[in-house]
């Protein structure tokens, strides 16, 4: 039996996270929770227990900066990887996102293999 890894998807995109949903499926054990902002991606976080978090920058009520800094700040949920999948392709904004904790940073338009060869980078699978 595989282990199962549990990947948290927040992106206010319904199509987004479900691209990117479809590319980590494709991950042996792999099982994907869907949240459409920083506040509903933080929330579903403290329900339970993920391996890995994938975010968007631009979202509305809580964005992803702000959710990186608070999934930083708490105790369970520290060493989670982050990986940020955004339009925001400035060196700024990826420098921002990597300062507050993201373990790396993708622009959009995204290709599934980048996505899926990203998440085994940081969850260092084979």
């Amino acid at each position: 039996m595989t282990q199962q890894i549990r990947a948290l998807v927040v992106d206010d995109s319904q199509a987004m996270r479900r691209s990117i949903m479809y590319a980590l499926q494709r991950i042996s054990g792999m099982v994907c929770t869907e949240a459409q902002d920083g506040a509903d991606g933080l929330k579903k976080l403290t329900q339970g227990q993920f391996d890995v978090v994938l975010t968007d920058i631009n979202m509305p009520l809580m964005d992803g900066l702000k959710l990186i800094s608070h999934i930083r700040q708490a105790t369970d949920h520290r060493h989670v990887p982050i990986v940020v999948i955004t339009t925001e392709s400035a060196a700024a904004d990826r420098e921002r996102a990597m300062k507050l904790g993201a373990s790396a940073y993708l622009v959009k338009p995204v290709q599934a293999k980048v996505v899926m060869d990203t998440v085994r980078d940081v969850l260092k699978l084979d």
